[in-house]
């Protein structure tokens, strides 16, 4: 539950991040925001967002422990552990974040000011920025491996483990069980990363 507070505090940031200005805009016609708004704006999604794919990555583990290792889970999985994942989570969230936003405030943007978006974010930066951003996409394609598919990757991998401890357990019912122990965060990796796949890997 430790873990599942966490995520929940990830997700209402998350949400407050953008929603605010966002309706504020809508309502008041303007739709616009300073530069320091912008930056804090991607400094926290970024942040909550890497923290949340980590978070999500290392509550597989969780889940692996739960049903696998059922008698080993209090050692395993002490509330000491459990203060480590959240606090590395939010740590290496918060470094990327602030990493992001560094380097995305610190271009040039001598054009056109106009971001065709609803909220502020690294790539729809850099389509304003006149400075050659390739180094920074380079780094950002880095920290998108890092942030998100290596986690999905440790998802993956323990919900294989998973299926494979339930297909060797005697009772069907048994297994049913543990199955549902883990729906709830197969719902939030289904939110989370289909969201994400909808908006960013959609054709253009």
């Amino acid at each position: 539950y430790f873990l599942l507070s966490q995520l929940s505090l990830m997700d209402l940031m998350l949400v407050c991040t953008i929603v605010p200005k966002m309706a504020a805009s809508f309502l008041s016609g303007r739709k616009t925001i300073s530069f320091v708004g912008c930056g804090m704006q991607v400094g926290l999604f970024v942040s909550l967002v890497g923290s949340e794919g980590l978070l999500l990555g290392l509550m597989a583990y969780d889940r692996y422990v739960a049903i696998s290792h059922p008698l080993h889970y209090s050692t395993r999985m002490s509330q000491r552990v459990c203060l480590q994942i959240a606090s590395s989570s939010w740590a290496f969230g918060l470094l990327d974040g602030l990493t992001q936003m560094v380097v995305a405030m610190t271009f040039p943007y001598c054009g056109s000011r106009i971001a065709d978006h609803f909220f502020c974010e690294v790539p729809t930066l850099l389509k304003l920025a006149c400075a050659d951003t390739s180094l920074f996409e380079t780094l950002l394609f880095a920290c998108c491996v890092f942030m998100l598919l290596l986690p999905f990757s440790i998802i993956l991998a323990s919900y294989v483990r998973i299926l494979g401890a339930v297909l060797h357990m005697h009772s069907a019912q048994a297994g049913k069980r543990a199955l549902a122990t883990c729906s709830s965060h197969m719902t939030a990796v289904s939110l989370f990363y289909g969201a994400a796949m909808f908006i960013y890997l959609r054709p253009r």
